[in-house]
């Protein structure tokens, strides 16, 4: 009996799990990204507090002007700061805010850009994925896709989004997404 009610447990984790790996980004179904909502309020609620133990790296000027159109796309979106901060610590995890081209035997999959966004799971192609503002362009279109995205821990919105197998990991850049946000926003 235990085997049985194992086996089925095991059969229902299994499928979820493959559900998720090939269905694909929220966002799969859209070839390009329609960005035509605009919220008719904006009311910025107090951040939370980032989560666990905080990394940091030192960026060079590239990241800064990754982490800088990200912030312009996400207010090309009409979204708030929290929508950036979450962006910009999702690709400190996905990608370090460098747009990654194919990394030949260290890639993981066919992930491109400063999300390491895929392809065969509709992203987008190539060529649109490792283009900045339409990476986070498609990212956000996810993230608005996460009921109650606003107020959730940053990490989990963008596991909603992402699916990695690593969910927990963007909590560690929330403080210097922040910082970004806040040093870049108005600039």
């Amino acid at each position: 009996m235990n085997t049985i009610f194992r086996k089925s447990m095991l059969s229902v984790a299994g499928l979820a799990f493959a559900g998720g790996v090939f269905a694909g980004p929220i966002a799969a179904h859209a070839a390009t990204p329609a960005m035509d909502a605009k919220p008719v309020a904006v009311v910025q609620t107090s951040a939370p507090k980032p989560q666990g133990d905080q990394s940091h790296i030192t960026l060079n000027g590239e990241q800064t002007a990754n982490a800088k159109a990200i912030i312009a796309a996400t207010k090309k979106a009409g979204l708030p700061e929290r929508a950036a901060v979450i962006s910009i610590a999702t690709s400190l995890q996905e990608s370090k805010l460098d747009n990654l081209g194919h990394l030949g035997d260290a890639n993981d999959h066919d992930s491109l850009g400063l999300f390491q966004q895929r392809p065969s799971s509709g992203w987008g192609t190539p060529e649109q994925i490792t283009n900045p503002e339409y990476s986070t362009t498609a990212f956000l279109k996810g993230l608005r896709q996460v009921d109650g995205w606003q107020d959730m821990p940053l990490t989990d919105a963008a596991q909603t989004v992402q699916v990695s197998a690593y969910p927990d990991a963007y909590a560690q850049w929330e403080q210097q997404a922040t910082d970004l946000v806040t040093q870049h926003w108005n600039s």
